[in-house]
């Protein structure tokens, strides 16, 4: 069984799809592709995904993650076009690698967050942020299946940054007008409670009365494991990358090795 991770995106319109949606948008790619899909046993069989931590509903992202189980091995690269070009456009595969490392969902610790707030003035904006950063708690409101749950949309916050909009990533962030507006940098860890880019949103307004006119357009540009030393959240496929480099290295050397003459002439 040969397993491949993939990277996706939700750009445009499409940020509105939920999960579920788009499970059946990948599933009906499968089968489009004629991809040998391996399937789990039992009564009702279905093909082996594991979607690794989701974007919420209506947020955009250029850093989804997902695995599957094939039956026989393809080349990752050639999978990926095939599967890109089943999708609609704005669920985009942009990258996939051949697992060889465990653990994808444990290297999913922290994400990047771009918020753009239309009709928010900068200078505003950075007095929000500068207030909420020097916060030592900021207790915001959700309202979840079992009620309304208070907590501290703060301690998950490592990064909170105004940017101009020259400064923002220029590869396919979400960004629905042209007009003036305030953008914002999150970095965040995954802890639970989960903190969302909403959740901080509410923090800005409950210490800085930061109320954007029209709903904040949130995209993911990076999740991965945030790396203390740099303070960058770090690719998580490039472990497998650099597994299947090594081992491409260590093919040949071993060919060589095994040609060498064993004893004398």
């Amino acid at each position: 069984m040969q397993r491949i991770r993939l990277r996706y995106t939700k750009r445009g319109r499409l940020r509105f799809t939920s999960h579920r949606d788009f499970q059946r948008a990948f599933e009906r790619a499968l089968r489009r592709s004629e991809v040998p899909m391996a399937y789990s046993a039992g009564f009702t069989p279905h093909p082996k995904v594991s979607y690794a931590n989701a974007a919420p509903t209506g947020t955009g992202s250029e850093a989804e993650y997902l695995e599957i189980a094939l039956t026989d091995a393809r080349d990752p690269e050639k999978l990926r076009i095939l599967l890109d070009e089943s999708l609609p456009t704005g669920l985009d595969i942009v990258d996939a690698v051949e697992a060889r490392t465990s653990g994808l969902a444990d290297r999913l610790t922290a994400s990047v967050w771009e918020l753009r707030l239309d009709g928010v003035d900068p200078a505003d904006a950075a007095r929000a942020v500068a207030a909420f950063n020097a916060a030592d708690a900021v207790e915001v409101q959700r309202m979840t299946k079992n009620g309304v749950r208070t907590f501290d949309a703060r301690a998950a916050v490592v990064e909170l940054d105004r940017v101009d909009g020259a400064e923002t990533p220029s590869s396919g962030a979400d960004r629905p007008t042209d007009q003036g507006c305030a953008i914002l940098r999150l970095v965040v860890r995954h802890v639970t409670p989960a903190v969302r880019p909403d959740d901080v949103l509410s923090g800005l307004r409950a210490v800085a009365d930061l109320a954007p006119p029209v709903p904040a357009a949130v995209t993911r540009l990076a999740q991965g494991l945030f790396d203390e030393e740099t303070g960058t959240v770090t690719d998580p496929l490039a472990p497998d990358r650099e597994a299947a480099a090594a081992l491409t290295t260590a093919a040949p050397t071993a060919a060589a090795k095994a040609s060498e003459p064993v004893g004398p002439a």
